[in-house]
This record gives C-alpha cells, structure tokens and sequence, in this order.
C-alpha cells in the first residue's frame, strides 16, 4: 500500500536551515514524479519544488537558490533542504507522489495523487 511519512520541521529564526524528510512505502521514490508543497495560513497550497523520474527537477521561484529537493534512492526517501529561511516560508509542508491520478500542479510540472501529513515549518524574524 503507498504510504508517504514524513519527519523534520519545527521552528527556526529567519536565515536559519531545516531538513524535511518523506518516507516511502509502497512505491519507489524514482519511479514518479516526488513533489513538496506548503500551505501557509489563510493561503492556498502552492508547489515548491519536484523531482521527475527523469532527473528533471524543478523550483517554484520564491524558493529557488534556497531550497533543493533530493532523493535517496537506496532508502526510498525525499527530502527538502531549507536554507537561508524567511518568515514568508512558515507554512505547513506536504510531499506528494504523482502516481497518476491527481490533480496537476503546473508551479511544480507533476500531479499529485498521495499525500504526506504534513509537517509545520514556523520562521521566526
């Protein structure tokens, strides 16, 4: 059964680092396209960053240069590495797996059909 776990986030001061993780049950992380999301409060979900099963990866501009999206093949995890953090970038993050029958998010070039549940990222100033 595909099941994404994911794991990091907490509360960093701006300029700060964070490290998400997304754990992959059920399916391979190089198969489909991986993709991570954040939903700030009272804003709607937006793409930040993905990676395609044909190395292809892509950044929403308000994160590029600061964030990168990785994949462990071996232990089947996703990750995003957060740097040079700001307050704008608190939000609730999600990965996400376009397996091929979800929504496409064009900011991010993939679909996505499974969800993580989410990890907070709080950015203080």
């Amino acid at each position: 059964q595909e099941r994404l776990v994911q794991s990091g986030g907490g509360s960093v001061q701006a300029g700060g680092s964070l490290r998400l993780s997304c754990t992959v049950s059920g399916f391979t992380v190089n198969t489909f396209c991986m993709s991570w999301f954040r939903q700030a409060p009272g804003k709607e979900r937006e793409g930040v960053a993905s990676s395609d099963s044909d190395g292809s990866i892509t950044y929403a501009d308000s994160v590029k240069g600061r964030f990168t999206i990785s994949k462990d093949n071996a232990r089947n995890i996703l990750y995003l590495q957060m740097n040079s953090l700001k307050p704008e970038d608190t939000a609730m993050y999600f990965c996400a797996a376009d397996l091929g029958g979800g929504n496409w998010w064009p900011e991010v070039r993939c679909g996505a059909d499974y969800w993580g549940q989410g990890t907070l990222v709080t950015v203080s100033a």
